[in-house]
């Protein structure tokens, strides 16, 4: 997993809330176990006709919009079936932080997993973030768990063991292999039966 200690980009604000699973990555991209290749399926039947034709007017077919890595969303994000396709997407399409008043569990576990930093804030602090212009920034501060935009500084909360997994780049296998040698030595003192 890549680190994540600070990132200062553009950002997206789709600010509806109840943004599912299936609207963030529909079922028919499902199919790919890579965890690539998804980003240009992202809010498919948001960002495409159904000829295929791009949806101009869409956030994310903006031109100033192309290297955005924040999303800025409402609430309840995430929620739907369990895919882990959806955060997949997000990252695949370049974001490295989703910035919204709250998210399902699962998703919320999902993108830890993957690299993906889900930031809870206050409808009032999303309400001034959602005025960012296409050539502004964000910064995300992750050590001292901020947002800032402009003269506004917003804290935010994070597990700690998901913080330092963030700050040092290590997911799950990784945690699990700095106790490669304790391991090692459990297999060999256990009993083989076979």
């Amino acid at each position: 997993m890549e680190a994540f200690v600070r990132e200062i980009g553009t950002a997206v604000v789709i600010p509806n809330d109840n943004i599912n699973t299936d609207i963030i990555l529909p079922k028919q991209f499902l199919k790919n176990i890579l965890k690539t290749g998804f980003g240009k399926d992202l809010f498919y039947d948001w960002r495409y006709n159904a000829d295929g034709s791009l949806i101009e007017t869409f956030e994310l077919n903006k031109p100033e919009h192309k290297n955005a890595s924040i999303l800025i969303t409402g609430d309840d994000f995430g929620s739907g079936s369990s895919r882990e396709h959806a955060v997949w997407a997000l990252t695949d399409y370049g974001f490295r932080a989703v910035i919204g008043g709250g998210f399902s569990d699962i998703f919320y576990m999902n993108a830890t997993k993957n690299g993906l930093l889900p930031i809870v804030l206050p409808e009032r602090n999303r309400k001034i973030l959602r005025n960012i212009q296409a050539d502004e920034k964000i910064r995300i501060d992750l050590p001292k768990q901020t947002v800032t935009y402009k003269n506004d500084t917003f804290h935010f909360d994070i597990n700690s063991q998901w913080k330092e997994k963030f700050i040092n780049g290590e997911d799950d296998i990784d945690n699990t292999m700095k106790y490669e040698k304790l391991i090692t030595v459990f297999e060999r003192q256990r009993p083989n039966f076979g």
